[in-house]
């Protein structure tokens, strides 16, 4: 077995079970390429942010967790769904927990990606744009390639893989561009 030279974190905005955006995470464990492997991490522990807990000494446990798997990582990969046009407000808080402090926060030159998966048919585009904004906000360095947005979701993801061919082939491709694009950047220290 080649050994794995890239470690990627990957999370989904949702919480749900069956959640095509959960689906979509697990499906891109497995079509990582040679070399890459990724940890899928769910945001269930992590509570609504509080400024006033958010210190050394009382920042929830979770949120060290979170944090401290996105600051070993060599990248991130985050799972969209689209709530009212827009990010869900699960994931937009673990974003919130995981900018904060400013001078410490894992995401500063972190080199991103984006994914989604919706049962409408422009997929999760609205909601990527507005977590692009975010993360870039955190100096982040998003992945500049089209993104995976699964429009028609229901017909595309089961069983934890992707079910359609083209939607299989071009997640595949992204990845394998994620990856080699990670290796050609200068890295976060």
């Amino acid at each position: 077995m080649p050994e794995t030279i890239l470690e990627i974190v990957g999370f989904a905005g949702s919480l749900r079970s069956g959640s095509y955006n959960r689906t979509l995470l697990a499906a891109a464990a497995d079509l990582m390429p040679e070399g890459a492997n990724l940890t899928q991490l769910v945001l269930d522990g992590i509570p609504p942010y509080n400024e006033d807990i958010d210190n050394d000494e009382d920042r929830p446990a979770s949120v060290e967790r979170f944090k401290s798997a996105i600051a070993s990582a060599d990248g991130v990969l985050i799972v969209t769904p689209e709530y009212s046009h827009g990010v869900p407000g699960l994931l937009k808080n673990a974003l919130d927990w995981a900018s904060r402090p400013r001078e410490t926060q894992p995401m500063s030159r972190r080199p991103v990606a984006l994914m989604g998966a919706s049962p409408g048919v422009t997929g999760t585009a609205r909601a990527q744009e507005q977590l692009k904004l975010a993360v870039m906000a955190m100096g982040a360095q998003v992945y500049p390639a089209p993104t995976v947005a699964v429009g028609g979701a229901k017909d595309k993801l089961a069983d934890g893989r992707i079910t359609d061919e083209r939607t299989e082939k071009f997640t595949k491709r992204y990845l394998s561009g994620f990856a080699e694009w990670i290796q050609a950047i200068p890295r976060p220290s």
